[in-house]
């Protein structure tokens, strides 16, 4: 099984779990608030980075723009690599090890809806969004690209 240098998430015994290459943005508008994907309704709504799995036939950047199309409607274009790491996770009963390359995205247009039913486009601050965020690796993104803005 391959792992990154930061791994989250924790493992259940008798399971084996699936690696899936994925991609993720962080999405700024203005300075107060970023792009967040949630998914299902309140109360009981998910909240993720916008992205997800690599398809064969496309590398990380074409799939971390479908992927933030479909689940938010924005169109994006990656502008650098922010860090890498991975989280065990149980998706629909199925256990995967997601190895995320989290990215800083450039908003390009914000003129479409997203073509996920159950995905809704929500801009929240990022403090908000590291309680919310369903995936520590995606808080961790969250968190290392607000230090890295700190620092410019």
């Amino acid at each position: 099984m391959t792992r990154f240098a930061l791994q989250f998430g924790q493992t259940q015994p008798g399971l084996t779990y699936i690696e899936r290459i994925s991609a993720y943005g962080v999405c700024a508008r203005g300075e107060a608030n970023i792009a967040i994907a949630q998914i299902g309704r309140a109360p009981s709504a998910e909240y993720d980075l916008p992205g997800g799995g690599v398809e064969s036939d496309e590398d990380e950047a074409a799939a971390l723009m479908r992927e933030f199309e479909e689940e938010t409607g924005l169109t994006v274009w990656p502008t650098r690599v922010l860090g890498r790491a991975g989280q065990f996770w149980l998706h629909k009963s199925e256990p995967r090890n997601s190895l995320c390359t989290f990215y800083e995205v450039e908003l390009s247009a914000s003129d479409g809806a997203p073509s996920e039913p159950d995905h809704t486009l929500v801009w929240m601050p990022p403090t908000d969004a590291l309680s919310k965020l369903r995936h520590e690796a995606h808080a961790w993104a969250v968190l290392h690209w607000m230090r890295a803005r700190r620092s410019r």
